[in-house]
């Protein structure tokens, strides 16, 4: 008897394109799962028609469904038939692996890629390049995904080294003639290097990803605390200028009235300026017209008779101021010359004696160079200027000029202090039993920089300014 070969995929349900699972035919002659053609008959049961999913036959009511058992020994027979003859069962492909070009509905593994068909097989479709004389020259290599892009275009070989003076994959025909000579290793030589270099770049990487961390936490923590400043700067303001309020409306209302009568004046000179302008534009229109006139005459006699009886003037026009003088610096300059000697009579909230520092806002003092003194200066207040700044003396700097707005009180004599929650240990000596709960009063500045402090259970406590805060 004959022997007919018949592959898997023949046997295929359509539904879920795997090997029949207890099959079952219905009465079209199509066959499938039981679970298959059972699933697809639920999703029918509302309009009471079933189709059959391959030929789409309807049938009314629905069939009941009976194992075939002739297919399913026929399926059993045929799995030992392949079992014995190749000695293993075909593997459907999985992820990763590289699918037979030829299989029907779901692919089997390839085990060899032909680099003559530039296609891939399973070990049932292979068999014609192992039996076939024409395929039996074809060259076959182990199953290898994206064949097109792994062959060498000039010489349809498979790439398997790397030619590092030209930087650039090639095969061992191009290998023998356009880079013989060249530096060369194998393609997966050349990937292990890669690979130990992407791996130390990986490292590097991440050391700095931990540095940008770092100091992502030290910007949010600057933020944090420009915010308070910025807070503080506010309060500050607010409070001086709550002080000088009464001042300020009233220099507002004569600056304001001073301003308005310049303005009229200047609204004047501009509507003469615009009639002016206006009438030299009608001029240039009309001249613009009698031009436009001469140009239509193409008769040259015609135009040169015209041209020297109505020969139009061209007048140079003299330049014109475009934009009106908008000044008012004499009026504001002695305004804002007033209100500092004002400020500096009204001395916002600085005594002498008061020890401050510059606002953190501050990017360039007004009153010249920083001489060394930086945000975290402490200074002393020594006097005040009759044209509205503040003498500070700092350690860097004796007798800095401070605009008052430049500068902010960090502690006076008589102020109520206590020990900050961050300090450990005193800068000077020891606790002396005082606690962070211990609330004490500022008696005196050190000429040495510290501060002297009666707390109840320690007097004359030397602190630095930056161990104490303010008790509100």
């Amino acid at each position: 008897m004959a022997f007919i070969p018949v592959s898997q995929d023949e046997f295929n349900c359509c539904v879920c394109l795997d090997l029949l699972r207890d099959p079952v035919t219905v009465s079209c002659g199509h066959s499938f799962c039981l679970n298959c053609i059972t699933g697809c008959w639920n999703q029918e049961d509302q309009k009471g028609v079933y189709s059959c999913p391959q030929c789409r036959e309807t049938f009314t009511p629905r069939p009941v469904l009976r194992r075939n058992t002739m297919l399913t020994e026929v399926i059993e027979k045929l799995k030992k038939t392949e079992l014995q003859s190749d000695g293993k069962a075909p593997f459907y492909a999985g992820p990763g692996d590289v699918e037979c070009d030829f299989c029907i509905g779901r692919k089997h593994k390839a085990t060899k890629s032909c680099l003559t068909c530039m296609g891939s097989y399973c070990e049932v479709h292979i068999q014609p390049h192992y039996e076939v004389t024409c395929l039996k020259k074809h060259k076959l290599v182990n199953a290898i995904s994206q064949l097109q892009g792994k062959i060498c275009s000039q010489h349809d070989r498979i790439i398997e080294v790397f030619c590092r003076t030209d930087k650039k994959l090639i095969c061992m025909l191009c290998l023998l003639n356009d880079h013989n000579g060249h530096k060369t290793v194998s393609a997966a030589a050349e990937w292990a290097e890669n690979q130990t270099k992407l791996h130390g770049t990986k490292m590097k990487n991440k050391t700095h990803i931990q540095q940008r961390e770092k100091e992502l936490q030290e910007v949010k923590q600057a933020l944090q605390t420009l915010k308070a400043f910025a807070q503080e700067a506010v309060e500050d303001s607010e409070r001086m200028f709550t002080e000088l309020i009464s001042f300020m409306e009233q220099k507002r209302s004569e600056v304001t009235e001073s301003i308005r009568a310049q303005e009229r004046a200047e609204v004047s000179r501009a509507e003469e300026l615009l009639e002016q302008l206006e009438l030299e534009i009608t001029k240039l229109k009309s001249s613009n017209a009698e031009i436009e006139e001469l140009l239509q005459k193409e008769d040259p006699i015609d135009f040169l008779q015209s041209f020297s009886l109505t020969s139009p003037q061209f007048e140079i026009l003299s330049s014109v101021t475009s934009t009106p003088h908008l000044s008012f610096t004499e009026i504001k300059g002695p305004a804002l010359m007033e209100i500092k000697q004002t400020m500096s009579k009204f001395n916002p909230g600085f005594r002498i004696g008061d020890r401050v520092q510059v606002r953190a806002s501050v990017q360039q003092p007004k009153n010249g160079g920083w001489g060394g003194v930086t945000h975290k200066s402490l200074g002393v207040i020594t006097s005040f200027s009759s044209h509205g700044y503040i003498l500070v003396d700092f350690p860097e700097w004796k007798q800095w000029k401070a605009d008052p707005f430049e500068i902010k009180l960090v502690l006076r004599i008589g102020d109520r202090v206590r020990v900050k929650a961050s300090v450990q240990k005193p800068t000077h000596g020891g606790w002396g039993g005082v606690t962070h709960k211990s609330v004490g009063v500022i008696t005196s500045f050190s000429s040495h920089g510290y501060i002297l402090v009666d707390f109840p259970e320690w007097n004359q406590w030397m602190a630095e300014h930056y161990e104490i805060e303010l008790v509100l």
